[in-house]
């Protein structure tokens, strides 16, 4: 299990090192000295094959004896405070945004890419900010689509085992130790998500989105899966295998949009914004 997470973050690296060097930059994993302090805990690799230790990982760790009271979880909720703070005070004027999830792989000459530029750019010529994850791949298409647009680029980026660095098309940055602190901030700031092929983070946003709809924690919330071909199969499974044995609802089926027209993408964020203003604006109404 130890070679398989190891194996694990490594292919997370080579993938988001070709996501760079597809579009003509080098890795800042390559090209950045390697952090010591701070988030990081100082690994001699020469004589161990540990991954780099981060805030996550710290905090997810089994407890033990902890004669220092500044490694223990308690002092830990303070520094947690300060990231939902610093993200609450950078993102508060917000009030359209749009996160866009994919693979970092994705290469500008990928047809994906050139659709999530498009899909952002029509976005934020409707005045919806354009949030990623501030990597390369299809985080960069959209966040390049936005700048095009001169629209708000906003990138969440995520401490992880090796230095990932921001696509040069992001205008607000915003990085996280925390992955729940991130997510949170995804979630508050977006009137909806696009979901385009990606690998386990993608599955991971697209699933706590439908949780979050089903249990009534968000509405009118669309959650766009951008390219048929790619997700049919997750969706052939989970109507025939999960709606099959009564899992989820048939109604659960309608909350995601299948779609390969950046056009129509964009034009169904669009009407459930519209809808939703239009419905709170008769709630006030009514009051």
């Amino acid at each position: 299990m130890l070679s398989a997470s190891q194996e694990a973050v490594e292919g997370l690296k080579e993938r988001t090192e070709s996501g760079h060097r597809a579009a003509g930059r080098t890795p800042p994993s390559q090209s950045s000295t390697a952090r010591t302090s701070g988030a990081h805990r100082a690994i001699d690799t020469s004589i161990r094959d540990f991954l780099a230790v981060t805030e996550d990982a710290k905090l997810l760790q089994q407890p033990g004896p902890r004669n220092d009271f500044t490694r223990t979880d308690p002092w830990r909720v303070m520094r947690i405070t300060s990231e939902f703070v610093e993200g609450f005070d950078v993102l508060a004027d917000i009030d359209k945004g749009v996160t866009i999830f994919g693979s970092a792989r994705t290469g500008p000459d990928d047809p994906q890419y050139q659709q999530a530029q498009e899909t952002a750019r029509l976005l934020a010529l409707a005045g919806f900010a354009i949030i990623t994850g501030a990597g390369p791949g299809i985080m960069e298409a959209a966040n390049k689509g936005a700048k095009l647009a001169g629209g708000r680029s906003v990138g969440c980026n995520i401490e992880l085992p090796f230095e990932q660095g921001a696509n040069p098309y992001v205008d607000t940055l915003v990085n996280f130790r925390y992955f729940f602190v991130r997510k949170t901030m995804f979630i508050k700031y977006s009137n909806a998500f696009i979901i385009f092929p990606g690998g386990f983070g993608t599955l991971d946003e697209l699933f706590e989105a439908l949780t979050l709809i089903q249990t009534g924690k968000i509405n009118q919330f669309p959650v766009i899966l951008f390219g048929t071909h790619y997700w049919a199969g997750l969706v052939r499974w989970i109507q025939s295998r999960v709606l099959g044995e009564r899992k989820i609802s048939p109604g659960d089926m309608d909350l995601m949009l299948m779609t390969d027209d950046p056009q129509e993408a964009a034009q169904a964020v669009i009407a459930a914004y519209d809808a939703q203003l239009d419905s709170t604006r008769k709630q006030t109404e009514n009051q």
